[in-house]
């Protein structure tokens, strides 16, 4: 979708199945959540398809991964006992990393300008 943005061409779940290898039931429950979250729009019908909502250079890894998974490495811990606050701070400290560097990767990032090109991650 990040690669069609600006085109007014649309992507069709089929498609980006087959490209990303990702089976289509799947990906329709994942596009659900993405749309919901306000990242992407539809539009039914024969001429319909999936488009980003902005464009790639304003969704982050860190929008996508807050509507599809919630708050990144929640925290759990609990600050009793002798080393409880020192671990709670700790934790608080690498999520906040985690989601500085989670917002830096936008999805123009991610897209490959040429159809050839793959990033492996």
């Amino acid at each position: 979708m990040a690669r069609l943005h600006g085109t007014n061409a649309l992507a069709h779940i089929e498609e980006l199945a087959r490209i990303e290898a990702v089976p289509a039931n799947y990906l329709v429950q994942i596009l659900t959540e993405l749309r919901n979250g306000g990242l992407i729009v539809s539009r039914r019908g024969k001429q319909g398809g999936y488009a980003l909502s902005r464009p790639p250079e304003e969704i982050s890894l860190y929008d996508i991964v807050k509507v599809i998974e919630g708050d990144l490495l929640e925290l759990n811990t609990s600050s009793v006992g002798q080393s409880g606050r020192r671990v709670t701070q700790i934790w608080r400290e690498v999520r906040a990393k985690l989601e500085e560097n989670c917002r830096h990767y936008t999805l123009d990032k991610f897209a490959s300008k040429v159809a050839d090109e793959m990033y492996y991650i």
